[in-house]
């Protein structure tokens, strides 16, 4: 099987048997056609030819030109990672015996914790629309329900009328890959989406003369975009005096924060997140790790000998 056949054969697999979100396979893509170009020029053109000791090349070539560390590691870890998918499937239909990938480790890299706002900035944020206006109640509503169920932006500004179930007061969010999840939204959000619902959303269709099924609108009649919702709500930030750089997923990363520093269970947090490996939604247990350090500080006997 020749390079190109073996990948489009892997392509083809993320998308038909895994469900991939085409951004995902857009990236194994640019990965592995990066890889083939490398393997190409220096004569490999069967998989079966793919050795150890030419991904390991592949590799350190990958990390020339590059001047941070933790860029480079992340590059490295993400191309190994798609070349290890593509090396594991090519094993498991049987096209080669065993991966060159087995031994090759994946670099580790400081991991950053994520940016969120604070109980107090959030509820200044909450207050900074004005809910006078179909625009104001609309936005406090989509930032309600952003923060109180962790949504990735898409999903938010994707989200029709059927997606809303008042009477159990949950939310249906069509994830990655096509995955849908069920999420509680709370008595606060519940009660601004209500709102918005009953006065808001009628008043910005009046002009509008077809069925609108999108649940976040604009007098235009057509659904939010992320765009507008991104700048709407760095608007709101400094109105509200925050000094941090917001953006929509940095509030997913507030919704997780304070879910766990209120002492949620880790793969709740995960299931509600959508996030298909655990360790994607470990990054939130830095909470954990300053509450763990605060109570060793106040209550440890040899702490202020």
């Amino acid at each position: 099987m020749t390079l190109e056949e073996g990948l489009r054969a892997f392509l083809t697999h993320l998308k038909v048997e895994r469900g991939l979100a085409k951004n995902t396979q857009a990236s194994y893509g640019r990965d592995l056609k990066c890889l083939n170009g490398f393997l190409s020029e220096h004569g490999c053109t069967e998989v079966s030819e793919i050795s150890e000791d030419l991904i390991r090349e592949y590799l350190e070539s990958r990390l020339d030109g590059e001047e941070d560390g933790t860029l480079k590691s992340r590059s490295l870890a993400r191309n190994l990672v798609s070349i290890r998918q593509w090396m594991n499937f090519l094993v498991g239909d049987g096209v080669i015996e065993e991966s060159p990938c087995e031994h090759i480790d994946i670099p580790r890299y400081a991991q950053k914790d994520p940016v969120y706002l604070n109980e107090q900035e959030v509820e200044s944020l909450l207050n900074a629309p004005d809910c006078g206006s179909p625009e104001g109640l609309r936005d406090r509503a989509m930032i309600e329900l952003l923060y109180a169920t962790g949504l990735r932006v898409s999903e938010l500004v994707g989200l029709g009328v059927r997606d809303l179930d008042l009477d159990s007061g949950c939310v249906t969010a069509h994830g990655k890959g096509s995955k849908d999840r069920v999420i509680p939204m709370g008595e606060c959000a519940h009660q601004w989406v209500s709102r918005y619902l009953e006065y808001s959303r009628p008043q910005l269709l009046e002009k509008c003369m077809s069925e609108v099924n999108v649940l976040f609108v604009t007098r235009r009649g057509g659904g939010m975009t992320r765009q507008g919702f991104w700048k709407n709500l760095k608007k709101y930030a400094l109105e509200a005096g925050i000094r941090k750089e917001l953006s929509p997923h940095k509030l997913r990363h507030t919704f997780a924060t304070h879910l766990i520093s209120h002492g949620a269970d880790l793969l709740a947090v995960q299931e509600m997140l959508g996030h298909a490996d655990i360790s994607s939604t470990q990054i939130y247990t830095h909470v954990s790790r300053e509450r763990m350090k605060q109570i060793f500080t106040e209550h440890h006997p040899r702490m202020h000998r």
